[in-house]
């Protein structure tokens, strides 16, 4: 009975070290999460969902972006890069361009073309601005690509970057209903796609409206329905129920990003990808990154205590109960590896705050940018200022020369300014940028953040609390905590139970990933990893 016994233990021990890789690796990433949800609306969570995650994978409760600005391009890039914004380059979603002379968006390419029902521009995108690769690169790589890559999100920069230079596929979502790509991954769209499009399942969740998941007396760790931080929601006032139909009767299917349903859909999809695309079927490692967007649009639009968005997480919760269980039974239950985490976090309603004996406000960035322009022209007779974005002030530097100033005066003119300013901490030069040292934390964050050839010639660091926002709603983007700290969950293959409550930082998760997979570090990363995730 004994040689029995020891007969099965080794060939189960065996079979386990031949599993050298998990079949399939899914990356979460939850636009606009903040650690914070995951304690505040846990009594109300079910055991399936984010509970499931923490109870039996490993937990970092001290996850923290490394650099500013936290946006979501850089933030997927640098998750999946391993790396940050100085190195990758998505130094935001958008920027001004010194070389172009106007602003350019993280992933347009103008050299390829939409494929599917959707608009040209809306297809017209690529990795091709993402300078290093990504932990998906470098499976591909490592499998001589035979391990299939495919990125999937309601945002086309949340599935672009994640799925890096080498990807099988990318999809994300049009106003007209349907997941689109674009000519870089391929001439058309896979039949399974093109199916999927043709049932037009974004109606079923459109016709159902939107109304509580639970009773009202559930939401007491939100504001009250239509308080006075919150804006509109597709246009209609922030009250339930939401008449959805009522809104897609001006035809466009994008209302469906700002509302929970959005994450469904999204799931219905990577569902029918999974089994179409045959993902985790061999012992060869695919890899599937999933972006939820619509928590970052209802969070942009209602805030961070609306009753809309602790709705949306409570449904997000059974959505990803329903998603595992799915995984389970298609790839089964010890062959998948999966992380969720987040792009960056965001901020307290500024309005808020100050209602509540908390000195500070919201300032839209264009007010600034009026300012600077009415500071250039009272002090130099003319408007020396390119741009004003992304906490980046860019100078007409013909103007500069042709006038003969001297660039160095004038950049200390304009931050001695700034100074002045109600929300402004502190203002940084591209030269002291450049020499950081690493003793100051927030330049560090900024030097971090910043691409030489891309970022301004100075940089502002708001005071904690503002917002470069309008009033209601609101956004991230600074090197504080409340836009820096957000969740990090590894669940499944090889990974134990745990937590940790050490400051690690996102750049940690992508190399970390090479050590599990056994594959090659990307390119650009300094090679920190979660040691936890790897010690048996």
């Amino acid at each position: 009975m004994k040689k029995i016994i020891l007969f099965f233990a080794c060939v189960f021990f065996v079979n386990v070290e031949a599993q050298q890789r998990p079949k399939l690796v899914v990356g979460i990433v939850v636009d606009q999460m903040k650690m914070e949800y995951l304690y505040r609306f846990s009594d109300d969570f079910s055991d399936n969902g984010f509970k499931r995650l923490m109870n039996n994978g490993y937990t970092y409760h001290n996850m923290q972006y490394n650099y500013m600005p936290t946006y979501t391009g850089p933030g997927h890039a640098s998750i999946y890069t391993g790396t940050t914004p100085s190195m990758h380059g998505i130094v935001g979603n958008e920027w001004f361009s010194r070389t172009l002379g106007t602003e350019m968006y993280c992933t347009d390419d103008s050299s390829v073309k939409t494929i599917g029902e959707g608009g040209d521009k809306e297809g017209q995108m690529s990795p091709k601005n993402l300078q290093t690769t990504t932990i998906t690169d470098e499976l591909r790589l490592a499998t001589n690509f035979k391990g299939k890559v495919i990125g999937i999100s309601f945002k086309d920069r949340g599935a672009i970057l994640p799925a890096g230079h080498f990807a099988n596929w990318a999809f994300w979502y049009s106003k007209t209903g349907a997941f689109i790509s674009s000519t870089f991954y391929g001439a058309a769209l896979p039949d399974w796609v093109t199916q999927f499009n043709q049932e037009k399942r974004y109606m079923t969740y459109i016709t159902k409206g939107w109304d509580l998941l639970k009773p009202l007396s559930t939401y007491n760790e939100s504001l009250p329905d239509a308080n006075p931080y919150e804006g509109k929601l597709n246009g209609a006032n922030p009250i339930f129920p939401y008449n959805l139909k009522e809104m897609y009767d001006k035809k466009d299917a994008g209302i469906l990003r700002a509302t929970p349903f959005g994450n469904n859909f999204l799931v219905d999809f990577a569902m029918k990808a999974i089994e179409k695309e045959e993902l985790g079927k061999d012992d060869i490692t695919d890899f599937l990154a999933l972006s939820f967007s619509s928590t970052d649009y209802i969070g942009h639009d209602i805030g961070p205590r609306s009753i809309e968005l602790q709705d949306t997480y409570l449904r997000l919760d059974q959505t990803i109960a329903e998603f595992l269980l799915y995984l389970d039974k298609t790839v089964g239950k010890d062959n998948y590896v999966l992380f969720l985490t987040a792009d960056h976090a965001g901020a307290e309603n500024a309005k808020f705050l100050n209602d509540n004996k908390y000195e500070v406000t919201n300032v839209e960035p264009k007010e600034i940018g009026k300012a600077l322009k009415k500071f250039s022209t009272d002090t130099y007779g003319v408007d020396l200022i390119l741009n004003y974005s992304s906490f980046n002030v860019f100078f007409n530097k013909e103007i500069i020369k042709n006038k003969e100033l001297d660039l160095g005066k004038v950049k200390q003119s304009f931050a001695a300014f700034l100074m002045t300013q109600q929300h402004v901490k502190r203002v940084y030069t591209e030269e002291e940028v450049l020499a950081n040292s690493g003793s100051d934390y927030f330049l560090n964050c900024i030097a971090k953040g910043y691409d030489v050839t891309q970022s301004g010639d100075l940089v502002i660091l708001d005071k904690p609390g503002f917002i470069e926002y309008k009033q209601t709603g609101t956004s991230h983007g600074t090197p504080y905590s409340y836009d820096t700290h957000v969740p990090l969950i590894f669940y499944g293959w090889n990974i134990k139970k745990g937590e940790s409550h050490k400051r690690k930082e996102i750049t940690e998760i992508a190399p970390t990933l090479s050590q599990l997979l056994k594959i090659p570090f990307t390119n650009g990363t300094e090679a920190n990893v979660l040691f936890e995730i790897l010690d048996k």
